[in-house]
């Protein structure tokens, strides 16, 4: 069931799922006579292709799952015995520097991780995320950039034994118990994480991170013109919401 997600979510995707338009348009167009199934095919594709990729569309559709929790808020006084950080990819190759193997989504969700933790005074730094397609875990990963830019070892716990977020929850329930977690993920990620802990009767302190809609106060002219970063926001968009779908259909969340 796990490599049927990952095989095949993807192709519901915004530049997948046009790219499946196109090619099955054109194909009808150049080798059939099914010549209006293959127009309305092809419109199709490039239809869903313009909405992805202006920031009207993709903003409209991230920003109410980005926005739903809020970042931590350090000015308020808060007591937690643990920070933990759900990992978001990597590929490990030791000819390259710790930096460039980790991905976007982890790096940033690390950052905030350590930056949380070192404000609040005797926590304990999770890195939760285990192996899927690579050797390496994404929480050993993690805690090697972590003790490299100064977290202590014996901060550090490492859960490298999940694939995906349910297992994180049902993994980090067991290592945490009933004591006080902030939890630091992607803005994007964070409502369907609360929810599966939710699930398992935990009550995390949300610290939501890596936004990709930024509140801006002025237009720009790039706001006008397609861009591929807005597919990308797109993409989570939908990523989220068939995740979360998928998980009240299993009674999940």
């Amino acid at each position: 069931m796990f490599l049927f997600k990952k095989i095949f979510a993807p192709f519901l995707f915004p530049l997948p799922l046009t790219l499946v338009c196109l090619t099955t348009g054109i194909l009808l167009l150049w080798f059939s006579k099914k010549q209006k199934p293959g127009k309305i095919i092809v419109t199709l594709g490039i239809v869903l292709l313009v909405l992805s990729s202006f920031q009207i569309t993709s903003n409209a559709i991230l920003r109410p799952i980005e926005y739903k929790y809020p970042v931590f808020d350090s000015n308020s006084p808060t007591k937690a015995d643990f920070v933990v950080v759900l990992g978001g990819g990597h590929i490990s190759n030791d000819k390259m520097p710790l930096l460039s193997q980790i991905g976007r989504y982890s790096l940033v969700r690390l950052i905030e991780g350590i930056r949380i933790q070192r404000e609040i005074k005797g926590s304990k730094l999770l890195l939760s995320a285990g192996r899927v397609f690579d050797p390496v875990s994404n929480a050993a990963l993690m805690a090697e950039i972590a003790k490299a830019i100064g977290v202590r070892k014996e901060d550090i716990i490492i859960e490298a034994a999940s694939k995906d977020t349910k297992d994180q929850a049902r993994i980090i329930k067991s290592i945490v118990g009933d004591k006080v977690f902030v939890l630091v993920t992607s803005a994007s990620h964070m409502p369907r994480s609360m929810a599966l802990f939710k699930k398992m009767g935990m009550t995390p302190i949300p610290a939501s991170t890596g936004h990709l809609v930024v509140k801006s106060r002025t237009l720009c002219p790039s706001s006008f013109f397609p861009q591929s970063g807005n597919i990308r926001k797109t993409e989570r968009a939908v990523y989220e919401s068939l995740g979360s779908v998928w998980a009240k259909l299993r009674g999940q969340i």
